[in-house]
């Protein structure tokens, strides 16, 4: 996925894009950034900073794609799309990620659907979605885009048919705004505007000395 989204959220704007070769670092921030309970639901337990580092090196490594929404260059949500090779039974499997003040926000549905458009683009017809059975949001936003979730040893497992849900829709790019009018163009067009009134009280003048008064209108 090369096209750039735009997105904005109660903390401002941002860009939803796929990272390329040479940025894990972001990635690795992001998930360094994760407050504890963020980083449990993210990786269904608790880990350390060292499995942190080490797992955003990995995925730029075995051809995980990740979709990212940053602000300012900061990656702030992540979502990972990883190979179908990885798996047990070939299902590519899929994560998320939001920092928690971008919560709420619609960050992680739109990263969901972003992700998706690229696994349909790559030919993917089914992923996986795991996540702790206690991470609400997370459950929520699978079964929002159809997945259907069981539950095992703390877990809730799920997929999603890329067949059946519904296709994302593109997000939308505001328009570009207009550059600030110079002082020389606004000066020229009030000169204009100056004109126009001149040249038309001129006229009516004109009209109402051949017609008596009465201008060229019928009464």
């Amino acid at each position: 996925m090369t096209s750039i989204a735009t997105l904005r959220s109660g903390s401002g704007s941002g860009v939803i894009r796929t990272l390329r070769a040479g940025e894990q670092h972001l990635l690795r921030d992001h998930l360094l950034r994760l407050d504890p309970a963020s980083r449990r639901d993210r990786f269904n337990g608790g880990i350390g900073e060292d499995f942190v580092r080490t797992y955003a090196e990995r995925c730029f490594e075995d051809g995980t794609v990740v979709v990212a929404y940053l602000q300012d260059g900061v990656v702030r949500g992540a979502a990972e799309l990883h190979a179908p090779e990885r798996s047990c039974d070939s299902v590519a499997e899929i994560a998320f990620s939001v920092e928690s003040r971008l919560r709420r926000q619609g960050v992680g549905t739109a990263l969901f659907e972003q992700l998706l458009s690229e696994a349909r683009r790559t030919g993917h017809h089914r992923l996986r979605v795991t996540t702790g059975a206690e991470n609400q949001a997370m459950k929520a936003l699978a079964q929002k885009f159809g997945a259907h979730l069981s539950f095992y040893s703390g877990e809730a497992s799920g997929t999603v048919d890329l067949d059946r849900s519904r296709p994302a829709e593109p997000v939308a790019l505001p328009p570009a705004a207009s550059p600030p009018l110079s002082p020389a163009l606004i000066a020229s067009r009030e000169m204009v505007r100056a004109s126009q009134t001149m040249w038309r009280s001129i006229f009516r003048a004109y009209a109402d000395l051949l017609t008596g008064g009465h201008g060229f209108g019928t009464r």
